[in-house]
């Protein structure tokens, strides 16, 4: 059994949703099983501390998940047009990773959630983008085999699936955001099962 680590940071929960329906679609791919994680927030404050394992929730990621696992899907909601900043801080400390080449050759694929509809959801996913491409990953996608990418009303995007989640961060994932996140999730399970053969 081969796994893919989906990482993710989450503030209001639409993030975490979607990694559960990445993860949801991983394990429809034979042989293949996902490992949720999370990343710890960040604080302006710098005496703040936060427990080594979070009160609920996916456990803290580390550089073992990385290693471990044949793939990476990411998530992050999006701060300006940009990847989340403890999601940021993260990949910040993957040095001695990429010193090894741990990530080099395996696939990864990226996902978000936004405020609004143009609130920076490709941009985001862009971003997310780099740091593993600069890991050496290969960044797989949403083709437009997927049929829900081209009647969508809300998120999905061929660079990633994403998620409106509206001002107040109150709408729930749509039916189409979700057979996007499924569908990432068993592309990249996918990809990641060829590259490993």
């Amino acid at each position: 059994m081969k796994e893919i680590l989906v990482l993710y940071y989450s503030r209001y929960g639409a993030v975490k949703a979607m990694a559960q329906l990445v993860a949801r679609g991983i394990e429809q791919v034979p042989g293949m099983a996902a490992r949720l994680r999370t990343v710890p927030p960040v604080s302006a404050n710098c005496e703040a501390t936060a427990p080594a394992i979070p009160e609920s929730g996916a456990p803290y990621a580390g550089p073992r998940d990385l290693e471990e696992c044949a793939g990476v899907a990411l998530g992050s909601p999006t701060r300006f047009g940009n990847m989340a900043a403890p999601m940021k801080y993260f990949w910040d400390t993957t040095s001695e990773l990429w010193l090894k080449g741990s990530l080099a050759g395996k696939p990864a694929a990226v996902f978000t959630s936004t405020a609004s509809l143009h609130g920076g959801q490709e941009t985001t996913l862009v971003s997310m983008m780099l740091p593993l491409l600069h890991h050496g990953m290969v960044i797989v996608g949403l083709p437009y085999t997927e049929p829900e990418l081209l009647v969508t009303a809300s998120g999905g995007t061929p660079y990633g699936a994403s998620h409106t989640a509206g001002a107040a961060s109150d709408r729930a994932v749509t039916d189409t955001e979700k057979k996007l996140c499924i569908a990432l999730g068993r592309r990249v399970a996918t990809v990641a099962w060829k590259l490993a053969a």
